[in-house]
């Protein structure tokens, strides 16, 4: 238990001093979505917050409680990112009037309908909020991939659920400030800020979209010259291939080296906590949790020519080895 206090606390103090703003921007859609036409935002803020902490909190137990094994491989991770960048795009359309999204999103919060269940006994300015605000958990930023990978090392249900609920907790002001914030804006300008937020709602789509197809390893190589600088020989004959994780990407990001050799890569990591640390390659459905300092030694085998992409858990950055 004292592991779990101390997990809850690192995830209140990670969320409250640098995941806030970010959770906010990236999930800034789906909370304009909770709000929308409510006349007393603070409701359905509640709502959406309450929704998030229970789902995070699950997973945070689940992650914890099975540990690496119970991710999904990247390109299951990438089809979600797609799915949630469509579901974005819904939303967007229905802020900005367009009339077939807005008759989905009423049969499906209609009971009997796509959303029926157990909610469906739930008051229906309570419903959507608590379903948006579950659905949170398909939007990470890179900020909670980091609390994520504390609940997977935790090997425990409990500290990976205190780690995930402290994170969410840590977040809330900054998010509910920013749920209050659109839903006034959007009766006094009545509409005006909706379409706003309904474009930079399409634009958020459009990141996510970016980010499934780099981590499913389905979007062209990034455009650069690759380097050799950081590849060395080994024993036996071994090519050596290094490369630093830092917090906002891998150095170097294009790489070219010998293919019909075998290859060891090692990724560095120096006071690390950003996404980077969940390195992931798609191809081989691979992925590793970094230490925050320290190296990870992965064998590449025997690569044929070609390119090998890697990226981030959450496709925000990609790089590739070039075998030749």
């Amino acid at each position: 238990m004292g592991d779990a206090a101390v997990l809850f606390l690192t995830g209140a103090g990670t969320g409250l001093l640098a995941g806030g703003a970010s959770c906010a921007a990236v999930q800034l859609g789906l909370l304009a979505g909770a709000v929308r036409g409510a006349p007393r935002p603070a409701v359905p803020v509640a709502a959406f917050l309450v929704a998030k902490l229970a789902a995070h909190t699950v997973l945070g137990a689940i992650l914890g409680l099975a540990g690496a094994a119970v991710q999904p491989g990247p390109r299951v991770r990438a089809a979600l990112l797609l799915a949630a960048a469509a579901v974005l795009v819904v939303f967007a359309l229905d802020m900005l009037g367009f009339a077939p999204a807005r008759r989905l999103l009423r049969r499906s919060g209609r009971p009997g309908g796509a959303g029926a269940g157990h909610c469906a006994a739930a008051p229906p300015r309570v419903r959507r909020p608590a379903a948006l605000g579950a659905a949170t958990v398909l939007l990470p930023c890179g900020v909670t991939l980091s609390a994520e990978l504390l609940a997977v090392t935790s090997r425990s249900p409990v500290a990976g659920a205190a780690v995930m609920a402290g994170f969410v907790i840590g977040t809330a002001p900054v998010t509910a400030l920013a749920g209050l914030g659109v839903g006034r804006g959007m009766a006094v300008l009545r509409g005006r800020l909706t379409a706003v937020v309904g474009a930079g709602l399409i634009a958020v789509a459009g990141w996510t979209v970016l980010s499934g197809l780099r981590l499913g390893g389905w979007l062209p190589e990034p455009a650069g010259a690759a380097t050799a600088a950081n590849v060395t020989a080994g024993p036996g004959g071994t090519q050596v291939i290094t490369i630093g994780a830092a917090d906002r990407g891998y150095r170097p990001a294009l790489v070219a080296a010998r293919s019909g050799v075998r290859t060891v890569l090692i990724v560095r990591t120096h006071g690390n906590r950003g996404c980077t640390r969940a390195f992931t390659i798609p191809a081989r459905g691979l992925e590793r949790t970094l230490p925050e300092t320290g190296d990870t030694r992965l064998d590449l085998g025997v690569p044929a020519p070609g390119r090998l992409r890697f990226t981030c858990a959450s496709g925000h950055y990609p790089g590739v080895i070039t075998f030749r």
